[in-house]
């Protein structure tokens, strides 16, 4: 069996087995996605109170929103309409941990319900985001945590085999790349492996 690329948290919301990751998203399973991961942000201590009085009375329509946002990115449905800084500029009260615990609980969410090829397609979009969300809040000159520059880079590589450095006018295919441990900033540790190499 092979490995996950993050190795689950204690609370993940891993459906009861015989469970087998998700080869290729679709509606349904990125649906399903968005309410898992969105089940673990209201119970988490740190981002749960922001969400409840954020989305008090609007969870569903946000559940649906998030679902169109996903299935846009991943799938190229390109149903969403919205403006990702304009969404978030409200918040005035977050911080670095917070957007540290989000990516924790998201790439772990992808991660238990994703084999990898699959998984990089949310994760990478979800750490560019996070980056520029980080930017707009915290100013030009917030210094990205190096751990999270790190997992960027790492699932660039497992996407195209390439590194920052190297260039190509044509993506290769997936490759599953290198082990890769990555810490970020102020959250559990995660570790990302390669899964290929027990299977």
């Amino acid at each position: 069996m092979s490995k996950p690329l993050i190795e689950p948290s204690s609370k993940a919301d891993i459906p009861p087995a015989p469970f087998v990751r998700i080869a290729e998203p679709d509606e349904t399973n990125i649906r399903e996605l968005v309410d898992a991961f969105y089940r673990r942000v209201d119970d988490d201590l740190l981002l749960g109170p922001i969400f409840a009085r954020e989305l008090a009375g609007r969870w569903d329509a946000h559940l649906a929103k998030m679902t169109t946002f996903w299935s846009s990115l991943v799938l190229g449905t390109k149903g969403y309409r919205g403006n990702v800084q304009e969404a978030h500029r409200p918040l005035g009260d977050i911080e670095p941990q917070h957007f540290a615990r989000w990516l924790t609980l998201f790439l772990d969410t992808v991660d238990t319900r994703y084999e990898p090829a699959a998984a990089v397609q949310f994760m990478e979009p979800a750490l560019r985001i996070a980056q520029s969300l980080q930017l707009s809040k915290f100013g030009w000159d917030y210094a990205i945590p190096d751990a999270q520059l790190a997992l960027m880079a790492s699932l660039k590589r497992l996407r195209t085999g390439r590194s920052e450095n190297e260039s190509s006018t044509e993506l290769p295919e997936r490759s599953h790349g290198e082990p890769f441990p990555v810490r970020l900033s102020g959250v559990e540790n995660i570790e990302l492996r390669n899964r290929s190499s027990d299977a």
